[in-house]
Formats: structure tokens, C-alpha cells, sequence
């Protein structure tokens, strides 16, 4: 017998798979719901219905009228929301969602903290926390005389997007003035920073309560990414030492500035010309990798359930180090068929005893649901950026 009942967002996301079968092994009833029925969530084990909505995206209004109407006819103790489509929707309509059911994310001004990649920027700079040398242009005059003072490369980001949309490197300054232009046009206001070579990167994921006291923790550091210059993970460990307890400190400092509560993940990239640790973004959300973060020993999603229904919850004190997690499909496919042909990358990517992302004997409707999603979108031209984005 089920102690409550969930509603889950874009069930074709990994991270919101992780969710489902959190929540799903607690004995929660799970909806989760999605823009096609060909959803990757929608077929686990766990999942206990799956509903098709409209695009949050391109029919807001549309979107929004279908989860009130779902939760007015369904009893649903706590909504999920995961992916960005989803996210600012609902964080804009919170008032009149939450007549009818609970949501697991901050209030709306904490919320743009960190969904504003400006607005995080300026708080970690203020907070003395390591970052990249950022400008923050509003017009094409501003852009002009950035582009003659940064060094190069130069990167121009857009303060809302999801992953690399919209991500520009720059070579001289005529590059840095068209893509601010074409990403002003594209994404609305944008940031440019200094590049920072690639040292590593570290992941921190955690989960504050209302006073923004930490309850929950795991840093991870990545092995493998497509692209393979820097992107989504396709492999990735948990790790204990002192970078990683560095990263834990700023990244707590700076979601305690922001006030901020519930999950977040915070990016560190580790400068290659020093070893120093500065801050790519925070991400607003759950993450790509929320799996390996269950396996480590750290259950974010029924914590932040747990916390939604009860207010607070008693903290996690510690998780695994040296466990691996892998993404299969399509993740570490691209990144092998990008990455250079060793032997060595050739051995590495033939190893199939790393826990998985989706693929699960325990729970394979979802490797179904992968593939029936992918042959739907086959034909799209888009398709690989719709996949790839989850």
C-alpha cells in the first residue's frame, strides 16, 4: 500500500528516472508525465501511470491548464518538477499550484537565484567566491568595449539556458560582438567571461533545508563528458579529498548567499594554469547524475520528499567514495565515437560492469522507453538535441 502519491515532470530525463525509482522503492504512487508517451520514466517499474501534456514550452498556458486539472481530479502530495521547460512554468504559477498540492522547490526569488546564471554570478562575486572574470553587458556598446578589454579565448553564455545552449567560445573581438548579438537575440541577456583551460571538473550536489542548513552532500568529479571538450558526464565518480572538500565549502558558502533550499548541483571547472577551483554555474535542480548520488548512499529525492511533507529531515552524515556511475545511451556511445581510437579508450568503453544511468535488469522498461522515444524522433532534425539536453 502506497504512503503518498508524487507527481514527476519530463519522464524522458535521466535525472527524472532517478527520481521515479526513488520514490517508486518507498511505496510512493508515481505520475509522471511527459510531452510524448514514448517517455524513458514512463516505463518503469515504478511508475505507476504516465500522462502526456502539453509542451511547457510552446503551449504554456495550455500546459499549465492540464497539471491544475490533473491535480484538482488526483490526489498528489508533492510535484517534481525537473527539467527547465517545466521549472520556470510552474515557478511563475506557484500561488495557484500549490492550492492543490505541494511543490519541491524554493520560493520564486530564491528560485531566480539560480536559474538566473547573472544573478548567481553576482552573488558569488559579491561573496568573494572564486569565479571566472565576468562581464555582465546590457547593450551592444557594452559588448564592444568588453571584446577590446578580455583576453582570448572569450565566452559568451546566456544567464538562462539549460547545459551548453546557446555556450559560445570566442576568438577575437568581431567573434565576441556577433555572438553577443546573435545570443542576445536568441537567449535574452547574456554574460561573457574569460575562458578558463580545462583542469577537471567537480561536481557538488545538495540538499538545504529552509534556513539553508545543509542536509545532504556528494561531490563528484567527472571522467568522462560529450562532448568531449566539457559537457553532460558519461562517466563520473564520487570522491573524497581535499579538492572535493574545497568545493563543498565554497559551493555551501555560496548556496547559503543565495538562501538558497532544496536540491542543487554546483560546477566547479579546475583551472589548468593553477589548480585553483572556479565556479561554472549552480544548477537549479535535479541533475543528469542523480543516480550516482543514490548509489553513493544519498536518496535526494525521497530526502527532499521527506523534507516537502515534514519540513526538515535529519541530516545525511556522509556517503561513499570511489563509486562510479556510467550513461550509456547515447552519452558514452558519443563520447566514444568523438574521443580519440586507443586501445586505451577502446578498453575503457567496453567495460560493462559500471552501474547505469537507465540500463537495468532490476527495471529494463526503461532501455524500452529510451528506444522507443529515440526511433520516435528519428526523422526529427532535432532529435539529437532533444535527447542530448536530458
Amino acid at each position: 500500500m502506497s504512503r503518498g502519491a508524487v507527481f514527476v515532470t519530463d519522464a524522458q530525463m535521466r535525472s527524472s528516472l532517478a527520481v521515479i525509482r526513488s520514490l517508486g522503492k518507498q511505496g510512493l504512487d508515481v505520475t509522471a508525465g511527459e510531452e510524448t508517451r514514448c517517455a524513458t520514466g514512463a516505463f518503469s517499474r515504478y511508475c505507476k501511470r504516465g500522462l502526456v501534456y502539453p509542451s511547457p514550452k510552446k503551449e504554456e498556458e495550455r500546459f499549465i491548464g492540464f497539471l491544475l486539472d490533473t491535480l484538482r481530479s488526483r490526489k498528489i502530495d508533492v510535484l517534481f518538477p525537473v527539467a527547465d521547460a517545466c521549472l520556470k512554468p510552474i515557478v511563475d504559477h506557484e500561488e495557484e499550484i500549490s492550492r492543490y498540492t505541494r511543490v519541491a522547490l524554493p520560493p520564486r526569488d530564491v528560485f531566480m537565484t539560480g536559474y538566473d546564471k547573472g544573478t548567481t554570478l553576482r552573488i558569488a562575486l559579491d561573496n568573494g567566491i572564486p569565479c571566472p572574470r565576468t562581464f555582465f553587458p546590457e547593450n551592444p556598446d557594452d559588448a564592444a568595449g568588453i571584446a577590446e578589454a578580455i583576453d582570448y579565448p572569450a565566452v559568451v553564455k546566456p544567464r538562462v539556458s539549460s547545459g551548453r545552449r546557446g555556450v559560445r567560445i570566442c576568438r577575437d573581438p568581431q567573434d565576441l560582438v556577433r555572438a553577443y548579438a546573435a545570443s542576445k537575440v536568441e537567449f535574452g541577456p547574456v554574460v561573457v567571461q574569460e575562458f578558463i583551460p580545462y583542469g577537471g571538473e567537480l561536481g557538488v550536489y545538495a540538499l538545504l533545508n529552509e534556513r539553508s542548513e545543509p542536509r545532504a552532500m556528494t561531490v563528484q568529479r567527472r571522467i568522462r563528458s560529450y562532448p568531449v571538450s566539457g559537457g553532460a558526464s558519461t562517466l563520473r565518480e564520487t570522491v573524497k579529498d581535499e579538492r572535493s572538500r574545497e568545493a563543498a565549502g565554497i559551493a555551501l558558502r555560496l548556496l547559503k548567499a543565495m538562501r538558497w533550499s532544496g536540491v542543487a548541483m554546483v560546477e566547479f571547472r579546475v583551472d589548468a594554469r593553477d589548480g585553483s577551483l572556479k565556479l561554472m554555474e549552480v544548477n537549479p535542480r535535479f541533475w543528469g547524475s542523480l543516480h550516482l548520488s543514490i548509489l553513493s548512499g544519498v536518496d535526494f529525492p525521497y530526502l527532499l520528499y521527506r523534507m516537502v511533507m515534514d519540513g526538515d529531515v535529519e541530516p545525511v552524515p556522509d556517503y561513499r567514495e570511489g563509486v562510479q556511475c556510467r550513461w550509456l545511451l547515447p552519452g558514452d556511445i558519443l563520447w566514444y565515437l568523438s574521443a580519440p581510437k586507443t586501445w586505451q579508450n577502446l578498453k575503457a568503453f567496453l567495460r560493462f560492469d559500471t552501474p547505469d544511468d537507465i540500463l537495468s535488469l532490476h527495471d529494463p522498461g526503461p532501455t524500452l522507453g529510451f528506444a522507443l522515444a529515440t526511433a520516435r524522433y528519428a526523422l526529427d532534425p532535432d532529435m539529437w538535441r532533444f535527447v542530448l539536453r536530458r
